[in-house]
């Protein structure tokens, strides 16, 4: 491992130069590398783990717009795509990649096909770390790991097809062979991970919700809509406060701060932006550091997984999505966003 310094502590880290792909297929050769559900996470990492030499074979139920998906991505029915417990059943290493109530749905079939030595693989620590609330207790002679891409399965496969890398933790729960870290490192490296750094199942989860909730989606969403509705109810127009809540940070800003960071952003704006910024930046983090606690202590107490598990096992729950989905989809603000996006200069006909 290499040991990397972040903001002043130690961490390690696995990197592509120490671990490279043709460890990865090394350590992978005799395994077969089942990926359960072709949903979010799994066209991603089976596609990429396709393309780096692994054995890897997709489960999915037949007749559905998933297993429909894995075939226009290449996948033969009968060669390497498969209904799921036949998948199962031919897998050394489970990648359970299902929704997390879909996993608890289905844990009792998989559960069958666990037998001495194979691995199940997460990518989210849901389902182990809320176990008696799921149900999902895996049996002791088997190996229990987890990959937790920092991003979507759309983003891990466009960063892998661009010879990139998109950075995931990586966790043991269970060591029943004493190969499972190994095992960890090398699938964290064939799906396509920038580096990998050491977690555990209940960290996993309990960042992860909390960024969902947060920075990710749940206050981004928040804080655009708090900044577009004040310009709006202050005679701007849809365009303009579109483009300065919105267009101006994640074409221009963000990118520029994920390749340099904010201290060089606000070491490269114009003094006005700068001044401004310093000044504010203090009130939003007071406004905005009570509600992060309350998420993480809710996250914590279990309240968040139980929620998630009560509203998606509802019969209707689909429905009920589509109406919160729809409202959001019709709301000014991203209305006013198709139109941004469809000008942009690259999705206009020449």
């Amino acid at each position: 491992m290499a040991v990397i310094n972040f903001g002043g502590v130690d961490e390690n880290v696995v990197t592509r130069e120490e671990f490279p792909v043709s460890k990865a297929q090394e350590v992978l050769k005799d395994e077969t590398v089942a990926v359960i559900g072709y949903g979010v996470q799994g066209p991603g990492q089976a596609l990429n783990q396709r393309d780096n030499g692994i054995n890897v074979i997709v489960g999915q139920r037949k007749n559905s717009k998933s297993w429909d998906k894995a075939v226009a991505d290449g996948f033969v029915e009968g060669k390497d795509l498969f209904e799921i417990e036949e998948a199962v059943e031919k897998g050394t290493i489970i990648c359970y990649l299902l929704s997390d109530a879909a996993q608890i749905t289905l844990w009792p079939t998989v559960k069958k096909y666990l037998t001495a030595g194979k691995a199940l693989y997460f990518s989210h620590g849901f389902g182990i770390t809320y176990k008696e609330r799921t149900g999902i207790i895996p049996p002791d002679d088997i190996d229990v790991i987890l990959i937790a891409p920092k991003g979507s399965g759309t983003s891990l496969r466009r960063l892998f097809v661009a010879g990139k890398g998109l950075n995931s933790s990586y966790a043991v729960f269970q060591d029943a062979t004493g190969r499972a870290e190994e095992r960890a490192k090398a699938m964290g490296i064939a799906v396509g991970s920038g580096y990998l750094f050491q977690t555990d199942f209940k960290k996993e989860v309990f960042s992860d919700l909390t960024g969902e909730r947060g920075t990710l989606m749940g206050a981004i969403q928040g804080i655009f809509q708090a900044q577009y509705e004040v310009l709006r109810s202050r005679g701007h127009s849809p365009s303009e406060a579109f483009n300065e809540t919105v267009e101006e940070a994640t074409q221009s800003l963000y990118p520029l701060v994920a390749e340099n960071g904010m201290d060089w952003m606000y070491a490269n704006c114009s003094t006005t932006a700068q001044r401004g910024a310093l000044d504010w930046k203090d009130k939003f983090h007071d406004a905005v550091k009570p509600v992060f606690e309350e998420l993480y202590d809710s996250v914590e107490s279990g309240e968040q997984a139980q929620i998630s598990i009560d509203t998606n096992s509802k019969p209707d729950y689909r429905e009920s999505l589509e109406v919160e989905l729809k409202a959001l989809y019709d709301s000014e603000m991203w209305t006013a966003g198709r139109a941004v996006r469809s000008l942009r200069p690259e999705n206009k006909e020449s």
